[in-house]
């Protein structure tokens, strides 16, 4: 793990060198085909260096963060092209990827939360430096507060378990089991708002909202899988607590993604649209998550790195119109079927997959996700029947809205879409419907 560290802190100083915008963009590339030869699909700890080392859920994760980062430098062609600052903007995202992959390769738990706080400042600079309206600043600010609000109690338990167990390697945590109520919720709380959960899902639509299109994917496609991946690693310990008190977080969650789905069907904002319904799906992760069946757990990991790929891919389309009308409101995106037609292929292709249509891995995820929830209680159908409707609903809203109808009368430009863009999309949409031919890789972690 420490070599791929260490090609990663080498690419700094090209940051600042003339013209290596792409040569840093390549080199990511590169180096995460370093990290796909290295894996040896097993189920332990493998990779192991100091404090670092990689499973197969960290694998996936390390390996979508390198994806995504480097097709968010694709994604900002505008700040290469306008010289917005881009060697600041190289620099930033970079930093951003060494702390995402130190978060997630991270053996001890410790180290584990200072990394998935330390990820949080990179995406707050992104935020305020390269975002668009000034109400950037109050983004920033309910992210930061919200986030750090929680993360405090969240450290205080880490040290208590520390002082009970005198470790905090994640192999040798597993062994045990707790039974203090505010220990699991203190743990879990930062891993909740991270998640979003409904009721402490506000800052995500005002991030996405005000964030240029790189902020947009990382947030999407990395920060909200964090919270996730520390669930995913907290329940071995948590077992017991996790039996007696999920259902409350799993009521919450089915009731919010049902609740956020009608507030979909609302929104006149592409970029709010696309990062409300992250906020519905993400609660079905959590739900499942939480139910701790083997279904569940895999079930969530599949969908989270499908939801990061396919959001991800929403919100660059979303990018490329606004970068051409100069809106991103629906009452102006009419008609881009006339507008740009080879772009409504996309459009189509991803909107499918973001309603879990075949042969997508989200669907994979969702299916194993229903499975797991409606096991838990047969109750949650009636829930899960209205999120899976509305899901399909929200998602044919955004296509048909954008693409049919008639042309804004003061629109007059015309672009079919560049090269980088379609290449941008395919890179989104191809591992989100190839990776189903090989998912034992996302479904047999465990």
């Amino acid at each position: 793990m420490l070599k791929i560290l260490f090609m990663l802190i080498m690419l700094i100083p090209f940051c600042f060198m003339k013209n290596m915008f792409w040569m840093v963009q390549n080199m990511l590339f590169l180096i995460m085909f370093f990290i796909i030869i290295m894996n040896n699909y097993s189920n332990f700890w493998s990779s192991i260096s100091y404090f670092l080392g990689m499973d197969l859920l960290s694998y996936g994760m390390v390996l979508l963060s390198f994806w995504i980062c480097a097709l968010m430098l694709m994604a900002s062609d505008a700040i290469n092209k306008y010289n917005n600052y881009k060697h600041l903007f190289l620099l930033n995202v970079l930093i951003l990827l060494i702390l995402l992959v130190l978060t997630f390769s991270s053996m001890s738990l410790f180290m584990f939360y200072l990394f998935f706080e330390g990820s949080l400042i990179p995406t707050l600079f992104l935020i305020l430096g390269w975002g668009y309206q000034p109400e950037r600043l109050q983004a920033g600010m309910y992210l930061l507060f919200y986030t750090l609000l929680v993360s405090l109690p969240m450290m205080i338990s880490i040290f208590y378990l520390y002082s009970n167990l005198h470790t905090m390697t994640f192999y040798l945590i597993n062994n045990y089991n707790f039974f203090n109520l505010i220990l699991y919720i203190s743990l879990i709380l930062s891993f909740l708002v991270k998640m979003p959960m409904f009721l402490v899902h506000l800052w995500l639509p005002k991030a996405h909202v005000e964030a240029p299109v790189s902020g947009s994917m990382i947030l999407a496609g990395i920060m909200l899988k964090l919270g996730g991946y520390g669930l995913l690693r907290v329940f071995n310990f948590l077992q017991f607590l996790g039996l007696k008190y999920n259902y409350i977080f799993i009521s919450i969650s089915l009731i919010g993604g049902v609740l956020v789905s009608l507030i979909c069907l609302r929104q006149t904002d592409l970029k709010a649209l696309i990062a409300y319904s992250s906020v519905a799906h993400m609660s079905i992760v959590l739900s499942g998550l939480m139910t701790m069946t083997y279904w569940g757990l895999c079930g969530s990991y599949t969908l989270m790195i499908a939801h990061g790929l396919c959001s991800s891919g929403l919100f660059c389309l979303a990018n490329i119109t606004y970068e051409r009308l100069g809106s991103r409101s629906l009452l102006i995106n009419k008609g881009l079927l006339n507008f740009m037609p080879s772009m409504t292929m996309w459009w189509f292709m991803l909107c499918s997959a973001n309603m879990a249509a075949p042969p997508t891995l989200n669907l994979l995820g969702e299916i194993s996700l229903l499975n797991s929830i409606v096991s838990w209680s047969w109750l949650t159908m009636l829930s899960l029947i209205f999120l899976s409707f509305f899901s399909a609903a929200y998602t044919l809203y955004l296509y048909s809205y954008s693409q049919h109808g008639k042309l804004y009368s003061g629109v007059y430009s015309f672009s079919m879409g560049l090269n980088r863009e379609y290449l941008l999309l395919f890179l989104h949409w191809f591992p989100l419907n190839l990776l189903v031919l090989k998912s034992e890789m996302s479904m047999l972690w465990l």
